[in-house]
């Protein structure tokens, strides 16, 4: 698979994915979303798989759209424009795609995150930052407001915050990203893989079946008023507690052993 747009490679129960294009930064291409749609619907079936690292190939996490591609695709007779509904229905897809997987996916990011790539890295469930990591929603800097990944961005950090970032097209550095929420944390970059690592066999340590069910509720409620979200979420803890490996892990805290678990 070296020659692969996007690897794969499944040590235990994580799965690495690696955005493998660094002649072309990682760019967003309709290649690399295309294959990024694909494994994630794969992962989305896999009962082995309980955690997702997603990294980048080369000097760089992820530098956005590929740019040659769309304006490549301006010179249709429409001047593009079913060209780029298309690309951000089929990239939404893909960012969507991440936050309804079962698995919870961590971002591994070094060198740059920027525009759709910068989005990539708020899509994901947590991420782990190197340091000297750079994160920017920069269109505007050419003359295109990022406004697909400000839906992402703007639900990961305050308002102003992402304003800003969006309107002045400015890369911020990743200790302001964990200060941000952007981020859970920046390591050395030597710590990266290892700490990336780490947080993936803890996630997949756990019962699998609840970090499912509760990673669609994370997103669900929060999305809900206050009172409609507890209800939900009071259903869905229900449904938790009828689990045989629920009963069992809370059977085994009580008894001081390793739980049983069969999923």
């Amino acid at each position: 698979m070296t020659d692969s747009i996007l690897l794969r490679e499944d040590r235990g129960a994580v799965a690495e994915l690696t955005l493998n294009a660094p002649e072309r930064l990682n760019a967003l291409s309709d290649a690399m979303l295309r294959a990024l749609h694909v494994e994630l619907g794969r992962l989305r079936t896999d009962t082995k798989i309980r955690a997702v690292i997603l990294r980048g190939a080369g000097k760089v996490f992820c530098a956005g759209h590929d740019l040659k591609e769309m304006q490549a695709g301006r010179q249709a007779e429409d001047g593009g424009r079913a060209y780029f509904a298309d690309l951000f229905m089929r990239c939404a897809k893909v960012m969507t795609g991440v936050q309804r997987i079962p698995q919870p996916v961590i971002a591994e990011v070094h060198g740059i995150a920027t525009a759709a790539g910068c989005q990539l890295v708020a899509s994901c469930d947590m991420a782990i930052a190197a340091e000297g990591t750079k994160f920017g929603v920069n269109g505007v800097n050419i003359g295109l407001f990022c406004s697909t990944p400000m839906v992402a961005l703007s639900r990961n950090i305050p308002r102003k915050q992402a304003f800003e970032m969006l309107t002045t097209g400015k890369f911020i550095p990743a200790d302001k990203a964990e200060a941000l929420g952007l981020i859970n944390r920046v390591v050395p970059q030597a710590d990266l893989q290892s700490a990336t690592r780490e947080l993936a066999d803890t996630v997949a340590s756990k019962l699998g079946a609840a970090v499912k069910i509760g990673k669609e509720a994370f997103y669900e409620q929060i999305q809900m008023p206050l009172d409609q979200a507890y209800v939900y979420t009071g259903d869905v803890m229900v449904q938790n507690m009828l689990y045989r490996d629920t009963n069992e892990g809370i059977t085994a805290f009580l008894e001081k052993r390793d739980p049983d678990w069969t999923q």
